[in-house]
């Protein structure tokens, strides 16, 4: 996808409070309101529209990862208010709204319909929140050239709410195999400890742990990985090795936001990747191989008197 300009107006001028997002020539909009504000986003011509909306917080048993909910609707405020009543505490985890419509107002309950199970499935697919909804909809059927534009609003969906903060519609990184020869390609990282072996790349700004890498079994009392390996475990993501019981192994590639929190979760214990991870045509660190790729990119470090 070419480059994309993305318009942020916060309405109060809080960092914190409501803003609105638009990105170029896409006909959609997307409002983001704490939830403490829903009363001033009644008062939004946009919340009398057919739309789409994310409930979405940090998962209390888990506060390393986001818990959502979506839902589509044409009165939005209506259904937010039984939302936030929440007499079975499903929603104690909100903390923003998201609310995705139209600018043109051409949203029909359909398109809306639609958008909800494209969205319930894609984050799912995505693997990188845990969505609450109790069932998984079939997409409604649309005309073909509806359908087309509803796959493109929600491309840019895919784009918009990362750059908002929002991780759970990001597409797991996808990892190829470089042909040999190939050039540009991220370089595999090793990572050896007490018998296990991890291999990773980094992709589009992540650090990915490659399906098939082994890991440590037990955690140290102290580390800070602990979280996310538990997390991992729930998922399915990390299992019990087949031959070693000493050994976890990793059943999906995993992203990760350092190579130190991929370290941490192949050792069980805090560490720094940097260091940890070699580069494997040249046994440098990653911390190493960096350096020589920014020289490259005529960055050098400057060295204190």
């Amino acid at each position: 996808m070419p480059g994309l300009t993305v318009k942020l107006l916060l309405v109060d001028g809080s960092p914190t409070g409501m803003m609105t997002a638009e990105i170029g020539n896409w006909v959609g909009k997307a409002l983001v309101v704490p939830r403490a504000q829903l009363a001033e986003l009644a008062s939004r011509p946009e919340a009398g529209r057919t739309g789409i909306y994310c409930l979405v917080g940090r998962d209390p048993e888990n506060p390393t990862r986001e818990v959502v909910y979506i839902g589509e609707t044409d009165t939005l405020t209506g259904r937010l208010s039984e939302h936030n009543r929440d007499a079975k505490q499903q929603f104690e985890f909100w903390t923003r709204t998201i609310l995705i419509a139209s600018k043109d107002e051409n949203l029909t309950k359909a398109h809306g319909r639609y958008l909800e199970a494209r969205l319930i499935a894609m984050a799912h697919a995505a693997g990188r929140a845990r969505v609450i909804n109790d069932r998984r909809p079939v997409p409604t059927p649309l005309p073909e050239s509806d359908r087309e534009d509803m796959e493109q609003f929600l491309r840019h969906l895919e784009v918009l709410l990362p750059a908002l903060g929002f991780a759970f519609l990001q597409p797991a990184p996808q990892v190829a195999t470089p042909s040999p020869g190939a050039h540009g390609h991220q370089p595999l990282f090793l990572l050896r400890s007490k018998g296990v072996e991890a291999k990773a790349r980094e992709i589009d700004g992540e650090f990915v742990v490659l399906k098939g890498s082994t890991a440590c079994r037990d955690d140290v009392p102290s580390s800070t990985a602990r979280e996310r390996r538990e997390e991992l475990v729930t998922d399915g993501k990390l299992v019990p090795h087949a031959q070693n019981p000493e050994w976890l192994v990793f059943a999906a590639d995993v992203p990760f936001d350092s190579p130190s929190a991929a370290a941490g979760a192949v050792k069980g214990a805090s560490t720094n990747g940097r260091l940890e991870w070699k580069e494997s045509a040249t046994g440098k660190s990653y911390g190493d191989w960096k350096d020589v790729e920014l020289q490259k990119a005529g960055i050098k470090a400057e060295h204190a008197s």
